[in-house]
């Protein structure tokens, strides 16, 4: 009601501008003398003034000029303003001239160009109102005082989002800029100060209280390397995304976040060939196996957007099933999507499965994953990441898939403990199926993902929030990382290159200092290392590497389309061979609970293994 209200006093005071403007051009047109007007013009004037009321009324509608809010009144509402003036002044303006003399020519190039300056200008008047007059409401105080680091288009947005929101609190004061040609310089009336170096000189001599970087195209280490240097600061540090996350979306200050991990991890965003990836996907019938977890639900998500016949989720944890099919539902609700609560470790169930839905594409992502777990439990890992890949890939050769898809790891190069293992023999199992089988099966082996289930940074995390220690188990230690949708969405795009034996490699950047990655996380929580939070180093687990992997000695890297994503050799594995072995190593797992006997004969399986004692 408000709106409405509003929106009809606008109205209203457009029409006073239209009638004052429409007599104005009268006047000026006869020297102000009303006398001097033709007799003959006289009569049409009521006429004319109806007719160009309801006219330009409509026009300004039609423009949306009346959704546009004033407060914000700049170019565009001006340039709507000029050619909703141009187009009924020059409509009115061929009538009189080739139709109808009613009334001299010129009025209406005169009223339009007293409609932009009336009309246009009350919208400015408005917009100044809001920011001289209602903006002295707020104590000066009270304001935040603000350096915004990047004096670029991102930097000058924010700075007169600020302007045009006093209701936030902010004062910018500084801006701060790498570049020596904008240095000493002034955007918007505020001065460019300094660039990296001169950081907490700006933040000491100005008083500052919080930095924004907005540099949205800038590289991650760049804006790892800014927000190093403010977190020396006192400053609370808050940060505009990255292009990649702004896309199709203009940018605000409630784009305007604050920095999270992903920020300073030194990532690249990722190009998809979209449209081969919906070629691939798009009216099939898609299984995803343990489509309730981390990796899982990520790729039921995304391969829901591309267009899928018919989506099946198979997991054996209800709970976790039930979230993602409740969000996709209501995402996607002309989507069909088969929610299925099964265990890979049961061939029986699954051919069923495969029986009923006939899936044309399988992405395998049940497993076991989580290193000193396993480590405890061996025969667990091996029934599940072993035999659960032997089973469904089974299933996917027997029921003529057209392609299936294993998710790997790293870890399951060189392995040192046996998770990693038990996914280099899934790829053994799908390698040698693959020589057999008019299936395309292929592998992508990666690293960590951030934010997974049991993952490093939700434990670091939980840590900090108790208040520390942080434990770090080797001042050395580091990892690859990859955020769970890039992950999964090179997941998918590999898939539409395979030809079937491949594993692919996707580009992990470079890898992570976890000690680093503890530092940094302890900041973004607003404490200081080893003064607020402790780091404890607790020493390697078992299984554990100082350092991960992503290639084999044996395997040639190959480039491919995709600048990141590499595809290894295919490795010849005898499956008549692998088979005897695997059924020897089912009956170990069942008769003894000597785990260290089942891990040996892992190593029969998978030479490079190194066994801990």
């Amino acid at each position: 009601m408000k709106q409405r209200i509003k929106t009809g006093l606008f109205v209203l005071s457009d029409t006073v501008l239209v009638v004052v403007s429409f007599f104005l051009a009268y006047l000026i047109r006869f020297d102000f003398e009303y006398e001097s007007i033709p007799k003959n013009f006289v009569p049409h004037i009521s006429i004319l003034l109806g007719i160009t009321i309801i006219l330009k009324i409509s026009v300004f509608i039609l423009f949306k000029l009346y959704r546009s809010l004033w407060r914000y009144a700049g170019i565009y509402e001006l340039v709507s303003v000029f050619l909703a003036s141009a187009i009924t002044n020059g409509a009115m303006f061929a009538y009189i001239a080739f139709v109808d003399r009613l009334a001299p020519r010129s009025i209406f190039v005169i009223t339009g160009m007293i409609d932009v300056f009336f009309i246009g200008g009350s919208r400015l008047v408005y917009r100044l109102y809001r920011r001289l007059v209602l903006g002295r409401v707020i104590k000066v105080d009270n304001l935040k005082r603000v350096a915004i680091f990047g004096a670029g288009d991102a930097g000058a947005m924010i700075a007169k989002e600020i302007e045009l929101h006093p209701e936030m609190r902010y004062k910018l004061v500084a801006f701060l800029d790498d570049s020596d040609d904008k240095k000493g310089r002034k955007v918007n009336g505020i001065p460019v100060l300094g660039g990296i170096e001169d950081i907490e000189d700006v933040v000491d001599s100005k008083n500052i209280d919080e930095i924004i970087i907005a540099i949205p195209s800038a590289k991650p280490a760049i804006i790892n390397n800014i927000y190093e240097r403010c977190s020396k600061t006192d400053c609370k540090v808050k940060i505009l995304p990255s292009m990649s996350q702004l896309i199709n979306e203009t940018i605000s200050l409630q784009k305007i976040k604050d920095v999270d991990i992903e920020d300073l991890l030194g990532r690249e965003p990722i190009m998809a060939n979209l449209e081969e990836i919906a070629q691939y996907l798009g009216g099939k019938v898609v299984l995803v196996t343990g489509g309730g977890g981390s990796i899982g639900s990520e790729l039921c998500r995304q391969i829901a957007s591309y267009g899928p016949r018919k989506l099946l989720m198979l997991d054996n944890y209800e709970n976790n099933l039930y979230d993602i099919l409740n969000e996709l539902t209501k995402k996607y609700p002309e989507l069909d999507l088969v929610p299925i609560i099964a265990n890979v470790r049961e061939m029986n169930r699954l051919d069923e499965i495969f029986a009923e839905y006939k899936p044309n594409i399988v992405f395998h992502a049940a497993a076991h994953k989580h290193v000193p777990l396993m480590e405890s439990h061996p025969e667990e890992a091996i029934k599940n990441n072993v035999f659960g890949t032997w089973n469904v890939a089974h299933c996917a050769d027997k029921h003529q898939a057209e392609r299936f898809v294993l998710i790997s790891t790293d870890k399951a190069v060189n392995p040192t403990n046996v998770m990693g293992a038990t996914k280099r023999i899934a790829e053994m199992i799908i390698q040698s199926l693959n020589e057999k089988s008019k299936t395309e099966f292929v592998a992508v082996r990666f690293g960590n993902v951030l934010g997974s289930n049991g993952s490093v940074i939700p434990l670091f995390k939980k840590q900090i929030e108790q208040g520390g220690p942080v434990t770090v188990t080797h001042p050395d230690i580091t990892r690859f990382f990859m955020t769970i949708p890039e992950a999964v969405q090179l997941v998918i795009q590999a898939g539409s290159m395979a030809q079937g034996g491949e594993i692919f490699v996707l580009d992990m950047g470079q890898p992570v200092k976890i000690m680093d990655l503890a530092r940094n996380l302890i900041r973004l929580s607003g404490f200081e290392p080893n003064e607020d939070i402790d780091i404890e180093i607790t020493g390697l687990r078992p299984g554990e590497k100082l350092y991960e992997e992503l290639l084999m000695n044996e395997e040639g890297l190959k480039a491919t389309k995709h600048n990141k994503i590499f595809v290894a050799k295919p490795l010849h594995t005898d499956y008549e061979l692998l088979k005897r072995e695997l059924e020897h190593l089912s009956t170990t797992i069942y008769k003894t609970a000597d785990h260290q006997e089942i891990k040996e004969y892992v190593k029969v399986l998978v030479p490079t293994y190194k066994v801990a004692q």
